[in-house]
């Protein structure tokens, strides 16, 4: 399926994948519509293509408009969502109501106007501990988290979906995307504090727990290749870089970007509730369907992401 003049719907375009995801769709001669309800997302990260694309400021929650929106569309990009797995145990009710209401609104509203392809922004959250690593596509689902248990629900809806009415969708299943206009999560919070104090790190958890990361840009390129993919359908792929890193390596990384170097670091050996100790993927599915591999490093990814901080954070 070519990109080029096809009509496309990003939900949560305005967020962190969502606005690279929106910018690489116009590069490549989509017709983009935006929706997004700006709790999490930033206007100022559409602002260098705004004159290109449709912005609908509404809530997924309401499935009057968003089914409305989704008329005459082809393909379907479903990123919004409550991303925080702390904030799903403070705010359960938030989650739910985002994670699984409105992504059963978006399925419904892509079935009855017949959308070409509906992606889904799942999460390595669904997987919960694992039993085994590399963890692969078919590892046994048990997420931790409340905010895992609502991908859990959001991906199920979409393959019964797929499996009862013939609705095309496909499930993308993010380990740890990073990147410039994430300003939250474990990389921004470590350059936040780093920049705050130099002196002084601490860092939450033992250091030990372990992911894997994969840069935003290298994310955004998974997505697009499911949408053209003939054979992505039905599947849910791993989207990841399968390098493990520990959390410790990678305060490391952060520190020498910085040249903070004589930080005292200390771990505070305690996690929040329903985080995963080990996420590693196996690949090989999503290599050998939808031919993706990452082409930027995990140094070059913190390089780019620390020269955006200076530039966001540090004016």
């Amino acid at each position: 399926m070519k990109l080029k003049d096809t009509k496309i719907v990003v939900t949560g375009g305005a967020g962190f994948i969502g606005s690279h995801l929106t910018e690489a769709l116009v590069g490549a001669g989509a017709c983009v519509t935006v929706v997004d309800n700006f709790s999490t997302g930033n206007p100022d990260n559409l602002k260098s293509i705004r004159s290109k694309i449709t912005i609908n400021n509404l809530d997924i929650r309401d499935f009057g408009k968003i089914k409305k929106v989704l008329k005459n569309q082809d393909i379907v990009f479903h990123l919004a969502a409550n991303a925080d797995v702390p904030k799903s145990a403070l705010e359960p009710d938030y989650d739910f109501t985002n994670n699984v209401v409105g992504t059963y609104n978006v399925i419904k509203g892509c079935l009855q106007n017949k959308v070409n392809k509906l992606i889904f922004a799942a999460s390595a959250a669904i997987y919960g501990e694992p039993q085994y690593t590399p963890i692969d596509e078919k590892h046994p689902i048990s997420p931790l988290s409340l905010y895992g248990t609502s991908k859990v629900f959001g991906e199920n809806l979409g393959f019964a979906y797929h499996k009862s009415f013939g609705l095309p969708f496909v499930s993308i299943r993010i380990f740890n995307n990073y990147g410039a206009r994430q300003s939250r999560f474990v990389m921004y919070d470590l350059l936040t504090k780093l920049y705050r104090n130099p002196q002084y790190l601490e860092v939450i958890g033992t250091g030990e727990q372990i992911r894997d990361y994969c840069y935003v840009t290298d994310g955004v390129r998974c997505f697009m290749l499911a949408a053209q993919s003939d054979n992505s359908v039905g599947q849910a792929f791993n989207l990841a870089s399968g390098q493990p890193t520990k959390i410790k390596d990678l305060v490391h990384k952060i520190i020498s970007v910085t040249g903070f170097n004589s930080v005292k670091v200390t771990y505070t050996n305690q996690s929040w509730k329903g985080d995963i100790n080990t996420l590693v993927a196996d690949t090989s599915k999503t290599q050998k369907i939808l031919g993706f591999t990452p082409r930027i490093s995990l140094d070059e990814g913190i390089d780019m992401l620390h020269r955006w901080f200076v530039g966001y954070k540090i004016r």
